[in-house]
């Protein structure tokens, strides 16, 4: 049995990757928790980045797309570009009810009047089936995305999920996200190209223009988060 994650652990396993490159933290993340480590990407273009240097260093970390339904063809187009490209077959994870049953149950679609729940419902649920029996979990954020994501480090306990958290993309920029996948040719959303930074389900993602990536999602309120990066502090935890 593996020793606990414990706060001091985790702790010292960020001071010994607080200079490493993303590619030095996967291959510490793939030494460290492999097969029990698993990915989750929206393929947003910083989690394409990551598909590409995991191609590289471990090709067969179960990678999963929480499919709520409600994503752009565009989108699911780019999981068959990628398997093409890097033979990764990104796995789907629904919600238990189709968006007709849902939709149905509620009286009409939730993420016009309660678009938290519809991301707990949609999302938060089905991840936390996903990562059922694994160790920890990648993530592509990056800490000058939104305030909660500044507040993460490059390792850490999830208590949401109840797993450790990797997130080898923290310290990149939007432009070190871009150069990287302009010098290596990586596959990404087109909708990138038609002014949408980020991009999640099409009824809560808009075009944005300026430096806040995340104002065309849920664009028009306060909401900037689905939850899964939430950061929820608890005493104790490890696996």
């Amino acid at each position: 049995m593996s020793q606990p994650w414990t706060g001091e652990r985790i702790a010292e396993a960020c001071r010994q990757l607080e200079n490493a490159s993303p590619q030095e933290i996967l291959r510490w993340a793939v030494e460290q928790f492999y097969p029990k480590l698993t990915m989750a990407t929206a393929f947003g273009a910083e989690g394409c980045c990551i598909l590409h240097m995991l191609a590289e260093i471990q090709p067969r970390v179960r990678v999963f797309n929480l499919d709520t339904g409600y994503q752009f063809a565009e989108t699911l187009e780019l999981r068959e570009r990628i398997y093409q490209r890097y033979d990764i077959e990104v796995e789907l994870i629904r919600p238990e009810m189709t968006v007709e049953e849902y939709e149905a149950e509620h009286g009409g679609p939730l993420y016009r009047i309660r678009p938290d729940q519809c991301c707990h419902d949609r999302k938060i649920l089905p991840l936390r089936q996903a990562v059922k029996g694994y160790e920890a979990w990648i993530s592509a954020i990056r800490r000058d995305q939104t305030q909660h994501r500044a507040k993460a480090s490059v390792v850490q306990w999830d208590a949401k999920f109840n797993l450790v958290k990797i997130n080898p993309l923290l310290s990149w920029t939007r432009n070190d996200v871009w150069r990287f996948v302009l010098d290596h040719h990586v596959p990404y959303n087109p909708l990138h190209d038609q002014g949408y930074p980020s991009i999640g389900c099409w009824p809560c993602t808009a075009p944005a223009e300026g430096a806040d990536e995340r104002s065309g999602r849920w664009a028009g309120s306060g909401k900037k988060e689905c939850g899964l990066h939430v950061i929820e502090f608890k005493d104790g935890g490890g696996i």
